[in-house]
């Protein structure tokens, strides 16, 4: 995991999502298309980790409920943080479609 996003507190703490930089694009891609493609890996990657972690606790194997559990959470979290941001982007297109020019 990668460090924590500046100005997201508590939630860019736990490590969820990478490390972005304004100024650079991630991953190679071009500005915020690349930031929010990188983020959407991101939490796809962290859902994935977490239903394959269920599905060896259901089969017996050799993981145990707490880090199944913070696996479980990590990806919730992830999520709940990418739908306010999607949230916060539909709301500025939003204010932007009602501007009159």
């Amino acid at each position: 995991m990668s460090g924590p996003i500046p100005g997201l507190g508590a939630i860019g703490s736990i490590g969820v999502l990478p490390q972005l930089s304004p100024l650079k694009p991630a991953g190679g891609e071009g500005g915020f298309s690349g930031v929010l493609s990188n983020a959407l890996q991101q939490v796809n990657q962290l859902s994935g980790s977490s239903e394959q972690q269920i599905g060896t606790l259901l089969k017996g194997g050799n993981t145990d409920m707490s880090t199944v559990m913070i696996a479980v959470e990590k990806a919730d979290v992830a999520f709940q943080l990418m739908m306010q941001v999607r949230n916060k982007i539909v709301s500025a297109y939003q204010d932007i479609e009602k501007m009159q020019f």
